[in-house]
């Protein structure tokens, strides 16, 4: 099955995807493929991870992301991780970090040889591409160039002043919920790859691009993890995305909501992709 993004950007190249399944270890893992109309080769290669609180979401529910980094020059493989309450932490981190290593394996065949691999989500889907970043840090493979990160949720706690703004945090609000079915008991709240901002530890992780907006629930958590990166050494590049009310709804929804997010994001996608990729060719030629 394939389609194409639309785009109201004159003169943009529209992204074509294509259904696919990546084998894992005896394991079929839905997967759809975003490739840009003109690729250079090596094309950056984008392991993405859809939102929805860790309890939702679909291949649909992040298209016109993925779409957007496809046109910004990624090979983006958007895959269809498993849900808590079903698959409680860590389950969809061990199911994307075995898609991380295989997309590593292969990379020639899916962006070209050299091609230089990125982890990127929205929210539940950020949390998994931070603990992504983590784990490949910790086990020094595979190498990462970069890390792209859409309200983030990387907090727990459900404390920060976006979270009370936005009436949410309480039992019955979807961010609590999410927790709460993703972690499974409290004690692993405590774990640096379930909730990533009280790690006392995030120092040598690939470069960030963190995306957030002024009215989101998650902004301050997500500018909170941008700050703690920075300590830790990390090149960071925070931006808020302002213009609509995206309090209840997801990256795409917001989109459409904010046409003009999409030229935005585009540009920010490409120079991050762009810039990191030669950063870590010139790295390894060192």
């Amino acid at each position: 099955m394939a389609g194409s993004a639309g785009n109201p950007m004159v003169g943009v190249m529209t992204a074509s995807w294509t259904e696919d399944r990546l084998e894992i270890e005896g394991t079929a893992l839905p997967a759809r493929i975003y490739r840009p109309a003109m690729p250079l080769r090596p094309t950056p290669l984008v392991l993405h991870l859809h939102g929805g609180c860790f309890t939702d979401g679909d291949l649909d529910c992040s298209a016109k992301i993925c779409q957007i980094m496809a046109e910004a020059g990624a090979v983006v493989v958007s895959i269809d991780y498993p849900l808590a309450p079903e698959h409680p932490f860590p389950a969809a981190l061990n199911e994307s970090f075995k898609a991380l290593g295989r997309l590593y394996d292969e990379r020639a065949k899916w962006a070209g040889r050299g091609a230089r691999l990125f982890v990127a989500g929205e929210e539940a889907g950020a949390n998994l591409a931070t603990a992504l970043s983590l784990m490949a840090r910790d086990q020094q493979a595979p190498p990462l160039a970069g890390q792209i990160l859409l309200s983030p949720m990387v907090d727990p706690s459900l404390c920060s002043g976006s979270i009370h703004a936005a009436a949410a945090g309480a039992a019955g609000c979807k961010w609590a919920d999410g927790w709460q079915l993703y972690l499974g008991s409290a004690d692993r709240a405590a774990h640096p790859y379930a909730a990533p901002l009280g790690s006392r530890r995030l120092g040598g992780v690939a470069p960030a691009l963190i995306v957030t907006a002024d009215d989101c629930p998650i902004r301050d958590e997500s500018f909170a993890y941008g700050k703690r990166l920075r300590e830790g050494g990390v090149t960071v590049e925070c931006h808020l995305l302002e213009g609509t009310n995206c309090s209840n709804r997801s990256m795409d929804e917001a989109i459409e909501a904010a046409p003009l997010w999409e030229g935005v994001l585009r540009d920010l996608f490409s120079t991050f992709l762009a810039e990191n990729s030669a950063a870590s060719v010139r790295t390894v030629r060192a």
